[in-house]
Order: structure tokens, then sequence, then C-alpha cells
């Protein structure tokens, strides 16, 4: 009997098995007891809750709305990472592809990073960008760079030191790069030619590479050298210049007319946004005081009472602008629309002894003028045409050499003598 009982219990459990696999017992449990009416129930009110929540945030999705036409820019035209927080213009919903702010307009800081920037124009061009509000990263190795002209940024949060030298890699993020690494004077270039040659090359190479791995626009500090001693006055950008490729200059004309071929390679062929800035003959607070150049040598030469030594015949022409109208150029270029390059400098032009007149009449009216015999390669005439500046970047120089040459002699006079104290952190405008 018990035998029956135990057979009769499997067979039942098998037959209900079977049920519950069939397609029969589903349909026929939800008709049972109602479970269709709750489950219909639970459906609409579903539905109602899910329009009332929509409903009230339509304003907030019409607001951020994002049309087929736009999400076709996004897949095309990635935003770079440095335009990252400019997100849909209010009006069209259009993207600023070109993510160009103008100066003192920014939102949000950007993180820039400065190679040279314990040096002369580099320190300077640290003090303004640090003072809109933006973070900076210096990278230097002090061939030239003085660690005195950042000393009053030392404690400020935003600001970063590395000592490194550009001919070596170096992995950084940051919005933008202005690269200012080289050595400008003929004293420190000539010291040292493979060297110079090496930072204008492999430096270039390893930050335009940089650029391209992080996505920021990228600024090269050419120079004048690059038309050599010209057949064309003014010189203007469309000049390709007179260079001695195998003089004792080439190493810094040559150096940077390749860096400008580097950069512009870089923009043709791998789409990196770039600036180049060709900078003239520039003076000011914070010039090494023996690099050799003509402004340095004849301040320090009047302050310590001895002769301005004047090459050649002194007819040689030269343009010198204030440090403050170059940094305003650079940061209007960099700002800018427009790849360049553009001649920064001033296009009043003085002869040398014009110049030593001027300083004569600023630090001591009895200094003598010694002439000398003229250096190899030494460019006869240097005169920038700026026009192209002033048109497309709205710049131009306003500190006339005798306004600037008093505040460059204060500096020059503290650091020979250490007869004043001035504050090293201020920034000098006119």
């Amino acid at each position: 009997m018990g035998v029956d009982n135990e057979v009769f219990q499997k067979n039942y459990v098998k037959k209900n098995n079977m049920k519950r696999f069939s397609l029969k017992y589903p349909i026929q449990y939800v008709l049972e007891k109602q479970r269709l009416v709750c489950l219909l129930i639970g459906i609409g009110m579903s539905v109602v809750i899910f329009s009332l929540v929509s409903v009230s945030s339509s304003p907030l999705r019409s607001e951020f709305k994002i049309d087929i036409q736009d999400t076709n820019t996004f897949v095309s035209n990635p935003i770079p990472r440095r335009i990252a927080y400019e997100l849909v213009d209010e009006a069209d919903h259009n993207i600023n592809a070109g993510g160009k702010v103008p100066l003192g307009l920014k939102s949000k800081s950007l993180r820039i990073l400065v190679t040279g920037g314990a040096g002369f124009v580099g320190s300077h061009l640290v003090d303004r960008l640090i003072a809109q509000g933006d973070s900076v990263i210096v990278v230097d190795n002090f061939f030239t760079g003085r660690k005195e002209n950042l000393l009053h940024h030392f404690k400020n949060p935003r600001f970063e030191l590395i000592r490194h030298d550009v001919v070596e890699p170096i992995l950084l993020e940051v919005d933008q790069i202005y690269h200012l690494a080289c050595p400008a004077s003929p004293v420190s270039y000539k010291y040292n030619p493979v060297k110079t040659i090496k930072t204008n090359v492999m430096g270039t190479l390893n930050m335009l590479g940089l650029a391209k791995r992080i996505g920021a626009r990228f600024l090269l500090t050419s120079t004048s050298e690059v038309y050599g001693d010209p057949l064309q006055h003014p010189q203007a950008e469309t000049y390709w210049g007179n260079v001695n490729p195998i003089g004792v200059r080439s190493c810094y004309d040559e150096g940077k007319r390749t860096a400008e071929t580097l950069t512009m390679d870089y923009h043709r062929g791998l789409n990196i946004e770039v600036r180049i800035a060709r900078i003239f003959n520039t003076y000011g607070p914070r010039m090494c005081i023996d690099d050799g150049r003509v402004v340095s040598n004849f301040v320090a030469q009047a302050l310590r009472k001895e002769p301005m030594t004047v090459y050649g015949d002194g007819k040689q022409t030269r343009s010198f602008q204030f440090v403050s109208d170059l940094v305003e150029g650079l940061m209007r270029l960099m700002e800018g629309d427009h790849v360049g390059p553009f001649n920064l400098g001033n296009p009043g032009e003085f002869t040398m002894l014009e110049l030593a007149k001027v300083v004569q009449e600023t630090i001591d009216p009895n200094a003598k003028i010694e002439f000398r015999s003229n250096t190899e390669d030494d460019p006869h005439k240097r005169k920038p045409d700026i026009t192209k500046a002033k048109q497309l970047l709205g710049w131009e120089p306003t500190v006339s050499l005798r306004q600037g040459l008093p505040m460059m002699v204060d500096d020059f006079r503290q650091r020979i003598f250490g007869d004043e104290k001035r504050d090293s952190g201020s920034l000098l405008t006119i």
C-alpha cells in the first residue's frame, strides 16, 4: 500500500511539472483570481507617473536639447580638452569650435605650460598669466633663466616650477604651451652651438609631441633672426630671409627656422593648433646683465662707468620693444584666431649710436663710446613690418624707448650695486 501511495505522489508531481512548463499553464495562472486586472492597473499607474515626470522636466530638457546636426558635429569634431568648459551656445545650440575667448573674458582659468619661464621674457609672461587667474607650470633648465625671476610666485598654489631640459621629453596635462625655451643672446647660444640647435629642434619636437598627445594649443617664440641679414627693409612676414646656414650664428638662426618648419608641419599634417611669433629686439627688467645684447651691454657699461662698445661704424639699426608690449602681443596671438607667423616688435628704428646717446641721457651724459670691429654675420638693418599684427591681432607697442629704458636702468642698478629695494613681483606696465 505504501508503495502505491509513493508511486501516486511521483506521478502527481510529474504531471504538475509538465503543466507548469506548458504554454497553457502561465496564461491560465494570469487569468485566475483577478491577476490580470492587477497587472493592468500597475501598467496604467506606471504610464501616468512617467507622463507627469516628463511634463514637469520638459523645460530643463528643452534648454539643453541638441539636434541631429549638433550630434553630427560632436562626432566629426570632438570638443578639444582645452575648450571642454564651453558647452552649448544658448542662442543657436552650436559648439564654439574655435574656443576663442577674448583676453580678460575667460570664464574658467587655464592650465598653462611656459618653457623657459624663468628667463627674461618668460618670467614676465608668467606674471601676466598668474595675474589673470591661470595656473602656470614653468619648465626651465636654468642655463640662462634665474629662479630669482620667479621667487614671488613660489607660495602661490597656482604656480609650479620644474627643473627640466626640453631636449628630453616630459608629460604634463595642460591647455596651452608657450614654448620659449632657448638661449636668445649671441653670448649664450655661441657658447654651446650644438646644444642650441638641439634645443630648437629636439625641444620643439618634444613640445609639439606633447601638444599632440594632450590636445593643447602651442605657441612658438621664433625670432627676427630668421630674416638673417635682410635684403628687404622693413621685414614683412612674407620675406624668406638671407641667412648664412654655416655661420657662427646659424645654430640659432637656422634652428629657429627649423622650429617654424616643424610647427607648421604638425599643424598641417596633424591638425595641431599652433601659433608662431617672430620676436624682435626686446629689453626691460630681468634681462641678463652680461648677455651680449646691445641694450643690456650699454646699460651695464654706463652704470659701471665703462666705455659703451659700439661694433662697426655704429650705423646698424635695430628696433627695441619693451617687454610688457611683447607679453601683450604673445597673449593676443595665443588667444586669437590666426596661426601666423607674426612680427612682434617696435617699428621705431635706432642706429647703435642713437641708442648709445639715449643711454647717455638716461644714465650718464659723460659716458664714453668705444668702437670695435664688427662681429660676423651681424645684420645691418632690422625693422619689423607689424601691419599684420595691427590688423589681425589689434596689437602694437605702446612703450617708447625713452619711457621703458629708465625702468630697466633701475633694475640693473639694483642688481649691480644693490642700492635700492624693489618689488620683483610687480608687473611693469605703463
